[in-house]
């Protein structure tokens, strides 16, 4: 081929149309990467509140700003508001448990020093071969710990009032978006399915798996961590442990972990009553973990989450926590979306390779 026939090839046409493709997307990318946040929670939002849209629509079909406005607001009235109050309660509670942890009414050696005295000889000849019974050593780390915890918090404090521009921006970017995405986004979703080369029903199959996934994820891992939340905090409440609240949004927090998550919280507080002489109080706290906590998350999380996303409990737990760690707190919905798209996508393969096997063999013998 010579040089004029190979500039003019449509090969070669086509072979830049898609490098500049690549370009302009990995460019657009970039662009939006100072919101990423923002733009993933508003494309989660809408993707959640879109029923909600879509029974507006019906009741307002030639209205859709409208009825976008009003699943808005909805959202605003049930998420945003809820949490922005439910932060300012945790900022304050935690900053009553720091100023308690200071002035030494929360004394955390103390507690230690009274699990360990009623320990067997053995477990405390454990732990003493290990160097963990140095109360010293203990109030030491424990002191510079606290130090370095509420370092860190005022370093963020401080990072988020100097960034509180940026932060109302985000905020107001995630709302626009989920605003123009609840209204556009039937026809936005039938763009990108045509602009995807995949075969239709792949494509179909790919995006139901890909939103399915995610409402199931959010509107499952929610409830269930207001769920567990609460119930732990009102139990906290109940035995009269300092700082409720706080651990009530601890025990949601770590709750999105399956199986194990609420218990990191409220069984060390059991076990400690049992050491300590409290045996009504810790027997209690158990028996109300298992039956009652333990019950909402393997009950409600596999109806909410699992029954959708058709993942088992493992591979959700593995992927929430990778998620997690790569991505924070957005992990928790990106890395479950991950692994379904992952598993729906050698699905695809092994019944296309299947199907290819099944077919009979084309005979290219000729007469």
């Amino acid at each position: 081929m010579n040089f004029k026939s190979f500039v003019t090839s449509p090969r070669l046409e086509h072979n830049a149309f898609l490098a500049l493709l690549v370009a302009v997307t990995l460019a657009f990318v970039w662009i939006l990467q100072p919101f990423g946040g923002a733009v993933f929670w508003g494309a989660v939002i809408a993707i959640v509140f879109a029923p909600i849209q879509m029974r507006l629509l019906r009741r307002w079909p030639r209205r859709p700003t409208l009825a976008a406005l009003a699943t808005l607001s909805l959202v605003v009235l049930l998420v945003v508001l809820p949490l922005t109050l439910l932060t300012g309660m945790l900022v304050k509670e935690g900053a009553a448990l720091y100023q308690r942890v200071q002035s030494g009414e929360t004394n955390f050696v103390r507690y230690f020093e009274q699990v360990v005295s009623v320990l067997p000889a053995w477990l405390h000849d454990l732990l003493e071969h290990f160097g963990l019974t140095d109360l010293k050593e203990l109030q030491a780390r424990i002191t510079d710990a606290v130090g370095r915890g509420s370092q860190m918090i005022a370093t963020y404090v401080y990072s988020v009032g100097q960034n509180a521009l940026d932060v109302v921006v985000g905020f107001f970017v995630m709302l626009y978006l989920a605003f123009f995405l609840l209204r556009d986004g039937a026809s936005l979703t039938r763009r990108i399915r045509a602009a995807v080369p995949l075969e239709p029903e792949h494509r179909r199959q790919l995006a139901e798996k890909f939103i399915t996934v995610i409402r199931a994820t959010v509107k499952g891992n929610i409830l269930v961590a207001a769920a567990q939340g609460a119930l732990g905090g009102l139990a906290f409440w109940f035995f009269g442990i300092q700082g409720a609240l706080l651990w009530a949004v601890l025990m949601g927090f770590l709750s999105l972990l399956p199986a194990i998550g609420a218990a990191l919280i409220w069984l060390p507080v059991a076990l400690y009553f049992l050491v300590t002489g409290a045996i009504w109080q810790g027997v209690t706290l158990i028996l109300y973990g298992v039956l009652v906590i333990g019950l909402v998350d393997n009950v409600l999380r596999p109806i909410l989450v699992g029954k959708d996303t058709q993942m088992p409990d493992y591979l959700v737990l593995i992927s929430t926590i990778g998620g997690m760690a790569i991505f924070g707190i957005n992990g928790f919905v990106i890395g479950p979306v991950i692994a379904a798209m992952f598993m729906a996508v050698w699905d695809l393969f092994g019944t296309a390779r299947e199907a290819a096997a099944a077919e009979p063999p084309v005979d290219d013998a000729r007469p």
